[in-house]
């Protein structure tokens, strides 16, 4: 299957309707590069090219042109199981990243999940990146996969260091500690304690930790004397 039949199948997925309100999501994309396929069913058509087999000229092509195209190649290269291959697969991808939809929809659970000791040096690499969605997308990772039974306190550390005034790594870093309050409370409380955020984080972190069914409306109290 040519790229141009992929382009084409996605076009005859077009929901207008959705294309209009998922645009607003998105306002650093330009509208016209969205074509407007929800979200299921781009993902029954990337399972279908999976099991076809018929993806790997359309996913050594980078950038898409379209949003939805970058989103079918996230979707596909998220069910590769070998973990060498996915982070040379995301190393190539990261970089064409230019919105939060994208970057969120990335998890890679069948190659991260029994590689959690050797993915620490990638996460480590893709914060300190300085790119704004490859730095969001480690931040991320340590949030679906290090903060139960992987949690290590030094990965408080690296989000709380990280230096960027843009405001899609800010708000990962805030909804990272929001959720490490709530699975790991000693250890990240005395981040907020010492104000060790920016303040702007800071104050979001609290936010999104007292907008959380998994706080106890103690802590939610606390947490705004911290404001």
């Amino acid at each position: 299957m040519t790229n141009k039949d992929i382009r084409e199948h996605l076009l005859g997925l077009q929901d207008l309707g959705y294309k209009e309100f998922h645009c607003k999501l998105i306002p650093n994309v330009d509208s016209s590069r969205v074509i407007g396929v929800r979200t299921p069913m781009l993902r029954r058509y990337a399972k279908e090219l999976i099991k076809s087999g018929n993806y790997q000229e359309f996913i050594s092509e980078l950038p898409h042109e379209y949003f939805d195209e970058m989103n079918l190649h996230g979707m596909i290269i998220c069910n590769i199981s070998d973990y060498e291959e996915a982070v040379c697969e995301i190393d190539k991808f990261l970089p064409y990243v230019d919105n939060w939809a994208t970057c969120d929809l990335l998890s890679f659970k069948k190659a991260f999940k029994g590689n959690l000791g050797r993915l620490e040096h990638d996460v480590c690499r893709w914060i300190n990146s300085g790119d704004t969605y490859t730095m969001r997308f480690g931040m991320g990772v340590l949030l679906e996969f290090y903060l139960d039974e992987a949690f290590n306190p030094r990965h408080l550390e690296w989000v709380a260091t990280v230096e960027s005034d843009e405001y899609y790594v800010r708000m990962m870093q805030a909804w990272y500690f929001a959720t490490a309050i709530a699975k790991q409370y000693e250890a990240s409380i005395p981040y907020i304690e010492q104000h060790r955020l920016h303040e702007w984080t800071h104050r979001k972190a609290i936010q999104k930790a007292r907008e959380s069914f998994r706080v106890s409306d103690e802590v939610k109290a606390y947490l705004k004397s911290l404001k």
